[in-house]
């Protein structure tokens, strides 16, 4: 086929050309593409930086541009074609760091790679079609009168790929700083720079650049409606893409803060002793309260229990005899189909009991309830605030599309559980269990992006009060008991 009868040049992405078999690949071997030149077929590469000429003879272009290679004899230097013009580039600027570094497998992994470029060649080709809306739109005589607020509405949801690129950036940094400390791994990354003679920016550098692009969007759109008369035709198209591009800063905050908050949950499942069910990330993705409960069964009797609200489902657990710093599971109620009811201090008439500073959480579907106290006046009222925020949040989430996926879940326990075994592997001996470690408290949301939107409310974790352990007295006092 050729760009002819495929269409305008500049229309085509690197995954739409022609004849995907005749499209330079990563991994093509020089002999292969030769063979396919000589053989009459048109191939194809796509720019990844701008050429500049230095000599008659050079073909200029930009990123992005579709070259079709006539002849790839040399290594270094092919010749080509784009927009009617002939002439030599090299061929290093149709190939980029992931490229390079696919070649040379005895050093990076395919692990590796995805964990330092993560998604960033479906940003780039996302990208490339928002440039061409942008370029559309752009009235360049007259840029007074440019409409570009609906490039960003058309493509709204693409920059939800921002998200994965920005939690996994982190983890990129780690990889990168742990690679540079290796002499082979500078003096190639340095090499592939001046291969492709790029600015004096490290590799590090060029991969915040996404991070840095989806930041500054909000903060431009706002600029630029500062600026727009309200009786300016694109002024309510700024206005709605800078309420979007908020949506879209404030889910990638949310989803970088749930991910590490996830971490944190599979690390003290993994602490509770006599886990039964799903684990916690089955369903939860944070904890918004947890506190000292009392569960009225009937007159007189009550339990004590430590509980977990989390999104989703209420945990239970219950301090050990001997290690008040251990906890055993003890059940779970599912919030999405409990109703909350404030009860007031005085006689209960359905259970016949006295109740003080306690509420009701009743199944919608079932009608069975569960009646809870609390200490003290304030505690009570702090629960109830976060029963009502666990609701709230289920819906925002709902609202602005936060998912965090099946494999991210399962990674956290399992890195969880590995934790766990090389803890106990390394107190081999020990007659005690290990400690066990409280959640820590949580954070309020990450400021990564501005969005201009109010914070949430985030609880703290509400560790129970330590009281001093005397080994012998508990000892003797759980001698009595047993007698």
């Amino acid at each position: 086929g050729t760009l002819e009868e495929a269409g305008n040049e500049e229309d085509l992405s690197f995954d739409e050309l022609p004849d995907p078999n005749l499209s330079l690949q990563p991994g093509v071997e020089l002999s292969t593409l030769d063979e396919w030149i000589r053989s009459g077929h048109a191939v194809y590469a796509e720019a990844l930086w701008d050429h500049v000429t230095m000599e008659e003879e050079e073909l200029a272009f930009k990123a992005g541009d579709v070259i079709r290679v006539l002849e790839a004899s040399d290594r270094d230097w092919w010749w080509g074609v784009v927009a009617d013009q002939e002439g030599w580039f090299p061929s290093s600027f149709v190939r980029g760091y992931i490229r390079q570094c696919r070649k040379h497998t005895a050093m990076f992994t395919p692990q590796q790679l995805n964990t330092i470029f993560s998604n960033i060649e479906d940003i780039y080709k996302f990208h490339r079609k928002f440039l061409k809306d942008l370029e559309k739109k752009y009235n360049k005589s007259e840029p007074h009168l440019s409409e570009i607020g609906s490039c960003f509405l058309l493509q709204g949801e693409g920059f939800s790929i921002y998200s994965e690129y920005c939690n996994n950036h982190p983890r990129a940094t780690a990889e990168l700083h742990r690679l540079m400390k290796l002499g082979r791994y500078r003096h190639f990354f340095e090499a592939c720079r001046l291969l492709q003679q790029m600015i004096d920016i490290s590799l590090a550098g060029f991969l915040l650049t996404p991070v840095q692009k989806i930041c500054k969007y909000p903060l431009q759109l706002g600029e630029l409606l500062k600026y727009t008369p309200e009786e300016h035709r694109d002024f309510k198209s700024v206005s709605d893409a800078l309420d979007a591009m908020k949506k879209v800063a404030r889910l990638i905050n949310e989803r970088k803060r749930r991910l590490e908050s996830i971490d944190t949950i599979a690390h003290w499942q993994v602490t509770i002793l006599h886990w039964e069910g799903e684990d916690v990330l089955g369903r939860s993705s944070e904890l918004i309260h947890s506190g000292e409960l009392n569960c009225v069964l009937r007159p007189g009797k009550t339990q004590q229990r430590t509980a977990f609200l989390f999104d989703h489902q209420l945990v239970f657990c219950k301090k050990d005899l001997l290690r008040r710093d251990l906890l055993h599971y003890r059940g779970r109620l599912d919030m999405d189909h409990m109703e909350l009811r404030d009860l007031l201090d005085g006689r209960d008439s359905d259970l016949g009991a006295c109740l003080k500073h306690a509420f009701k959480l009743q199944d919608s579907a079932t009608g069975e309830a569960c009646i809870l106290s609390c200490r003290k006046p304030e505690e009570k009222q702090r629960w109830l605030e976060a029963l009502r925020e666990e609701r709230q949040r289920v819906i925002e989430d709902q609202e602005i599309g936060m998912e965090i996926s099946e494999h991210q879940r399962k990674q956290a326990i399992l890195n969880a559980r590995k934790s766990k075994r090389g803890n106990i592997k390394i107190c081999v001996g020990c007659a005690v269990p290990l400690a066990h470690q409280p959640l820590h408290p949580l954070h309020q949301r990450h400021v990564t992006v501005p969005t201009s939107l109010p914070q949430q409310r985030v609880f703290s974790l509400a560790e129970p009060r330590r009281k001093p352990f005397y080994l012998w007295h508990s000892l003797a006092h759980y001698a009595r008991l047993r007698k």
